[in-house]
């Protein structure tokens, strides 16, 4: 029998004292959002959906809002745009938003209120600052930047303007990650050290490229974009530029930001003083840069965060992804999907709860929020903060050195190698536009 004054039963009959006191906090949040945007919204707000690849999945939550009005669709690629078609059927009684190719001809429309930016990671925090410049509010989805100094220009970017910018790391909108990490910081599992998190996967060789013109319906130069050019192989585009570091970030920046963030939420910290990540791409021999397998740790001095990596092959009894929190009382697991366990210090489960998850709840947060009714779940200096943890062991396993980190300074100690990825350089003819909304 479970001891009726143990943490975890303690926490439980206080959860929803727990939830309020929390509530308090969030308001206090919400308030300083509310207030920093401009003007007054109305009830309907008018949006649009740019990258219709993931943004298929913002589409679809966004017809069955009776609120909102979807005034675009945008994808470099004109096939993508069947996408928003499919969707469309189930929503007859809609009005069928305009499609376009380029993303500014959105920007330029100044009834549109908010973007949906799900493009590929080269273009997220560019899409987002230009965005917040021409007035929109933003939801970007994670990781929200392709390096470390976008990451912190975005943030910059939404004070400055004064908007709405929520990350899409949906996971902070899920009801049993919230109860999850209200229990952790009110002491379930007693005083919390660590975090474990994990991603596992069969993802397949990308074989070798070859050069080749692009379709004739995809805007290559456009899907470019701020990115320095290279010619077009057939195998980067839509989804593979994920394993090259000239558009994406690897499995740690793709699938790592969701437990990071958790786990970050969880532990009541910010940024880490000590960097590492060893590991290799050992599976195939592809077009791959980036790291299929291995292992980044994230030191806080009294806690720590590590993360564990196999894209490319299976682990049997291990579910895909997530996160295991360890106190001196027990240990608290989030396995991927909504709800939560606790257990004990040997492993033997105590309790599981459920929760809701999806992609909605976190859509329509970020509405609510524009409308002043809600704190953004993940305001994205929030976001980004778990993005840069991404950035760092990016830069770490690139370099193979210990990163150490000035959380206060957010600077990079002693390490020129290291400094070098801190940023990017971008097509000039994309740059001067860049640091026009970056510097205004």
């Amino acid at each position: 029998m479970q001891d009726p004054n143990s943490p975890s039963q303690l926490t439980r009959r206080e959860f929803q004292k727990t939830l309020a006191l929390g509530a308090v906090a969030l308001g206090a949040s919400a308030f300083a959002i509310r207030s920093s945007a401009a003007g007054a919204p109305s009830e309907r707000l008018r949006v649009a959906v740019i990258g219709l690849g993931r943004g298929a999945a913002h589409l679809d939550a966004l017809l069955a809002m009776p609120d909102v009005e979807v005034a675009y669709v945008c994808d470099v690629d004109q096939r993508r745009w069947s996408n928003a078609t499919a969707l469309l059927k189930k929503h007859s009684e809609r009005r069928e938003p305009k499609a376009v190719q380029d993303l500014r001809r959105v920007l330029d429309d100044k009834s549109v209120d908010a973007v949906f930016i799900a493009t590929p990671n080269h273009w997220h925090a560019v899409a987002a600052i230009l965005a917040c410049q021409a007035g929109k509010h933003v939801y970007v989805e994670k990781p929200g930047s392709h390096n470390a100094r976008e990451a912190i220009w975005l943030v910059d970017a939404a004070r400055r303007h004064r908007r709405v910018v929520q990350m899409g790391n949906q996971r902070r909108s899920w009801t049993g990650n919230i109860e999850a990490v209200a229990r952790l910081q009110s002491g379930a599992i007693g005083r919390v050290y660590a975090a474990r998190c994990w991603y596992n996967s069969a993802r397949v060789g990308i074989g070798h490229g070859v050069a080749k013109p692009p379709p004739a319906e995809l805007d290559y130069a456009l899907w470019q974009g701020p990115a320095p050019e290279k010619a077009y192989v057939d195998n980067v585009v839509h989804y593979n530029w994920h394993w090259r570091w000239h558009w994406g970030g690897g499995e740690l920046a793709n699938n790592g930001i969701h437990a990071l963030d958790i786990a970050r939420w969880g532990l009541g910290v910010t940024l880490p003083r000590k960097i590492t990540f060893g590991g290799g791409r050992y599976h195939y021999d592809d077009d791959q840069e980036t790291p299929d397998t291995g292992v980044a740790t994230f030191d806080y001095g009294d806690k720590m965060i590590s993360w564990d990596n196999s894209s490319c092959h299976a682990r049997s009894g291990e579910s895909t992804d997530f996160v295991h929190f360890y106190g001196d009382g027990g240990i608290l697991a989030i396995d991927g999907g909504p709800g939560y366990s606790i257990r004990d210090t040997q492993g033997k489960e105590l309790e599981r709860h459920g929760g809701k998850g999806g992609e909605a709840g976190h859509i329509a947060n970020f509405l609510d929020a524009i409308r002043g009714r809600a704190a953004l779940r993940s305001d994205i200096a929030e976001g980004q903060t778990s993005t840069l943890l991404c950035h760092l062991g990016n830069i770490a396993y690139r370099t193979q050195t210990t990163v150490l980190f000035d959380p206060e300074k957010r600077a990079i100690l002693r390490n020129p190698e290291a400094q070098k990825l801190w940023g990017r350089e971008y097509r000039p003819r994309w740059e001067k536009e860049i640091k026009a909304a970056v510097q205004g």
